[in-house]
């Protein structure tokens, strides 16, 4: 009886000192994972730092004149843009899932397509469309034999709803795709027993599948939200004075930053709230199946007329947020051949590939190191940390844009100040005002793609294949190299390309950080649309627009896959 104990003793003193080394191993990954997440999560501390800061008095001077136009511009914009796509995106989702007519295997992915053209590519376009000037005032004044714009009412444009209107064709996307699937995952049981009920497909939606599907609802409209809240080329380009524009006008025209940090400090605020709001939607608000026997939901088939008008329906925001922007685009681009094959394209485009690769790669590389390390230590405060790291992607670019700049620097100005007492030189602003302020900012932007991804993927490896090749003599960092990463080039490579295809998008951080003379394709079309010259600009947003078709093409591939879709 006593062998016992004593047999048992090196194996339990093995397995004891097998769990020291993997702390061991551990803690440089918890410790690097920290100071990543602090660098990262650094330009939200300097503008909290920067906004209690002691200034000029700008802050009362706004709070009397502009920012009661900034706030309620902001609040209507949110709320328009919020409203607009929610009904859109809800009654699309509920089409494709609950009916079938002509179309809608097509259809139900080509309505993701909007996604690929940024809100303020659509206000280009549909400015150059649209304004007086454009083939459609043009054609109806010969038509109708209108001479001048006293003879008839057209709709502006430049204004707060036509940034509603643009904003909601880009952005329903987001609302359309978790809508859809709570739609998808709802029972037809229920379904079936509202209609036993009395109720029809309108008052079964209103309510019963609404109210299951509110949370996921929620939490799309949230994220809409806060696109339209970082949106700064569609509202500046329409003269709406928002939150976001006014970070640009105090930063730059009115010269003071500690002014910008506090409208910063106030649209944090706001994305807190909407995170805020978004958490309390799906606190408690799970619901399950009573039964395990569930039935997909089959749709009614719908003809004649009532087909073709639920096809018009989906295919109306495909057509006004899609197709007629790249042929505008495309004829734009052809009426400047001249500026198809300029140096100053191809520039811009070199200045955006390079961006976006190197965002991309560091991006990927932070991801995955916070995310094994996640993996590795399996503490609350690793994971908060990352957590706390990818809420760059919740906030505007213009306000990482003023947090950027301010750590970077104060960089700057303290090396110089030691170089010129040490060595008499000067080292200028080699941070601040050099791309290296852009890949930190896109990368503080962007970082919760790649880590998202890398989670993901380190999700589906089984922890047994950790202890596996550990016993066989691989440490942590061998483990990730030989095992994990082959394991993880396909999650990796999603995550890069997100943040590629979002790099080269990205326009409010681009213009307020970039160096001087440096143009990416984002800021070369906003240059020319600027200055009235869309035309000579549209072959660089057409590029912009192809770059966005590439991911919105791989979420309609793999909602279709997961779908429970049949031929019509």
């Amino acid at each position: 009886m006593s062998a016992k104990p004593d047999a048992a003793m090196p194996t339990g003193v093995a397995a004891a000192g097998l769990a020291q080394s993997i702390r061991r191993w551990c803690e440089p990954w918890r410790i690097g994972a920290l100071i990543a997440a602090a660098i990262i999560i650094l330009p939200c501390v300097a503008i909290g730092w920067l906004a209690v800061s002691p200034d000029d008095g700008i802050w009362r001077h706004l709070a009397a004149t502009v920012l009661p136009r900034y706030a309620a511009n902001t609040a209507l914009l949110l709320a328009g843009v919020g409203l607009a796509t929610g009904i859109v995106g809800i009654a699309i989702a509920w089409l494709v899932v609950m009916y079938r007519f002509p179309g809608r295997r097509l259809l139900g992915w080509a309505v993701m397509l909007p996604m690929a053209v940024p809100s303020y590519i659509l206000a280009y376009v549909y400015t150059d469309v649209l304004e007086y000037s454009g083939p459609v005032q043009t054609g109806l004044r010969a038509l109708f034999g209108w001479s001048s714009k006293r003879d008839y009412w057209f709709f502006e444009i430049r204004s707060l709803g036509g940034a509603i209107f643009v904003m909601t064709l880009a952005l329903y996307p987001y609302v359309y795709l978790l809508a859809r699937a709570a739609f998808a995952a709802q029972s037809l049981c229920a379904i079936e027993v509202s209609r036993t009920l009395g109720l029809g497909p309108a008052a079964a939606l209103r309510r019963v599948a609404l109210p299951l599907a509110r949370p996921a609802i929620v939490v799309g409209v949230s994220l809409v939200m806060m696109e339209a809240l970082g949106d700064f080329g569609t509202v500046d380009y329409f003269a709406v004075a928002t939150l976001t524009a006014g970070v640009y006008d105090v930063w730059l025209n009115m010269g003071s930053t500690s002014g910008a940090a506090q409208l910063s400090l106030v649209m944090l605020a706001l994305v807190l709230a909407l995170i805020g709001i978004e958490r309390l939607a799906r606190r408690d608000r799970r619901f399950h199946a009573a039964t395990a026997r569930q039935r997909p939901i089959p749709g009614l088939r719908l003809g004649g007329w009532r087909g073709r008008t639920a096809a018009a329906v989906c295919s109306l925001p495909v057509l006004l947020g899609f197709v007629l922007p790249v042929i505008a685009l495309v004829s734009a681009a052809l009426r400047a051949r001249s500026a198809l094959g300029g140096v100053g394209m191809l520039q811009a485009l070199g200045n955006s590939a390079l961006l976006a690769a190197l965002t991309a790669a560091v991006a990927v590389a932070i991801g995955m190191f916070l995310a094994y390390a996640i993996r590795l230590s399996r503490d609350k405060t690793t994971g908060i940390a990352a957590r706390v790291a990818a809420i760059g992607y919740a906030m505007p670019g213009a306000v990482l844009a003023v947090g950027v700049f301010v750590p970077l620097a104060a960089f700057d100005n303290a090396l110089d100040a030691v170089a010129r007492q040490l060595l008499g030189v000067s080292t200028g602003l080699l941070l601040s005002a050099s791309i290296v302020a852009l890949i930190y900012g896109y990368t503080a932007r962007f970082l919760a793609l790649s880590l998202g991804s890398a989670e993901a993927g380190l999700a589906r490896i089984r922890p047994s294949m950790d202890g596996a090749a550990r016993t066989l003599g691989c440490g942590v960092g061998g483990v990730l190299r030989r095992v994990h990463l082959p394991m993880l080039r396909a999650s990796l490579l999603t995550g890069g390309l997100l943040v590629f295809v979002d790099t080269i998008k990205e326009l409010s951080l681009t213009l307020l950080v970039r160096p001087f003379n440096f143009e990416t394709l984002a800021t070369q079309v906003y240059q020319y649309a600027a200055h009235e010259r869309f035309a000579e600009g549209a072959a660089g947003a057409l590029l912009i627009v192809l770059a966005g078709t590439v991911p919105a093409l791989l979420l309609a591939r793999s909602l279709q896959a997961g779908s429970n879709l049949s031929r019509c």
